[in-house]
């Protein structure tokens, strides 16, 4: 529908236009008639859901009528905007062009929040706006903008999570924050749960100062805290003292060391000329079929390399117990926990979004911008992860007493 020219006339009669912030910015034009069609908006709908007028004869059997307004505040590309909506006398209006609960009304932030969760810094999205919208908004909005998100990522960090997990990764990824007025590699830690569908969720991401057992044990709480009954094997780097935090909450879980992290760290401590042969050696170990013939090939490797690398061996020898239980799943199972890289991938995404940040000034904004690059990796996680059928079917017999009803 075409807007009227006296109508526009009108509304500018009295405007100062200066530049774009007076229209779209803080207390602009933009704003203050978004605010007015949003109300009139929604007494319409009250009209249409009470079947008549404000101050109209009552229509309705029950005798349902307004019953005043209620104050809400929104959030969107022009900062806060209190708003009003109307109440009725059972509480059955559902307002659609402002449903319940809804705190951000989309449009042009939808752009900044997109670009925000790539990684692009507040000067880079201010230059992007400009040369792409021949709009210039100032850093402040862009961070009012952004700062919407704010609520969300509580909320989210917050939310109930299923019963059941079969499988959960976890894992910790450095990136740099401040705290008391220095620069500090922070720990963010993760946890990927694997539904009882097959399908990758976040669980959750929480910030320490260090990496630690201690720390980890908080997160395993929580997760029993907002409702994850059992989790059946968690795969897990070899973090001293991770597995045990685990299975002080959840001592039925199968605590499996990552292998991928076990080859990787075994090594940092060879030549490259040596990397490849030493790799090779490896792999006998961690692709044999029975946890036996892992023991007889991990003996092969120590008689050949202790000499030399006697810290790899120790290494494997140490943390065999938290590595023979792979041996015990069949192929299925085992395509599915022998590397934490569902985690891994994720982390080097979540890299590339911080990569451009010297620091962030608080744990506030780096969680910020970490779940609006979540969100976006999480789209694609629409199927099931490879071989998920095979694997449930092998869980159901495994762990047959435990499997919830689906």
């Amino acid at each position: 529908m075409a807007i009227d020219k006296e109508l526009l006339d009108h509304l500018f009669a009295d405007y100062n236009y200066q530049k774009p912030e007076d229209l779209i910015g803080e207390n602009g034009l933009l704003k203050q008639l978004t605010k007015a069609i949003l109300e009139r908006a929604l007494q319409a709908e009250m009209t249409v859901h009470l079947g008549h007028e404000k101050h109209g004869i009552i229509a309705t059997k029950g005798g349902n009528a307004r019953n005043g307004r209620t104050g809400k505040t929104l959030k969107g590309n022009f900062g806060n905007m209190p708003i009003e909506v109307p109440r009725d006398r059972d509480s059955s209006f559902e307002p659609v062009i402002i449903a319940k609960g809804q705190t951000r009304f989309a449009g042009f932030d939808d752009k900044i929040i997109s670009l925000y969760a790539r990684g692009m810094t507040t000067r880079e999205i201010k230059g992007h706006l400009e040369e792409i919208y021949g709009v210039e908004v100032s850093p402040t909005l862009i961070s009012t903008v952004t700062d919407a998100v704010n609520d969300e990522v509580k909320i989210w960090q917050n939310r109930s999570l299923e019963a059941v997990y079969p499988i959960v990764y976890m894992d910790a990824i450095r990136v740099k924050g401040r705290a008391t007025g220095h620069v500090l590699n922070k720990a963010v830690y993760l946890a990927i749960g694997i539904t009882m569908e097959g399908v990758k969720e976040v669980l959750g991401m929480w910030v320490a100062e260090t990496e630690g057992a201690k720390f980890w044990l908080q997160v395993v709480t929580e997760l029993r805290n907002r409702g994850v009954q059992d989790i059946f094997i968690a795969c897990v780097d070899g973090l001293k003292g991770f597995p045990e935090a685990i299975e002080t909450v959840f001592p039925q879980a199968q605590v499996q060391l990552c292998i991928v992290h076990m080859v990787r760290n075994s090594l940092k401590y060879v030549s490259w000329k040596q990397r490849k042969e030493v790799a090779a050696d490896l792999k006998t170990i961690y692709q044999a079929s029975t946890a036996d013939q892992a023991e007889m090939s991990l003996s092969d490797f120590e008689e050949k390399w202790d000499k030399t690398h006697p810290s790899i061996g120790q290494s494997w020898r140490r943390n065999w117990e938290r590595i023979i239980p792979f041996f015990a799943y069949p192929p299925e199972i085992r395509k599915v926990i022998y590397t934490t890289n569902a985690i891994e991938s994720l982390n080097m995404s979540l890299r590339k979004v911080t990569k451009n940040r010297g620091s962030f000034p608080n744990d506030e904004s780096m969680l910020k911008l970490l779940y609006l690059a979540l969100n976006n990796i999480a789209k694609k996680w629409t199927m099931p992860i490879r071989d998920w059928k095979a694997a449930l079917n092998r869980f159901s017999i495994l762990f047959g007493d435990r499997m919830p009803a689906y």
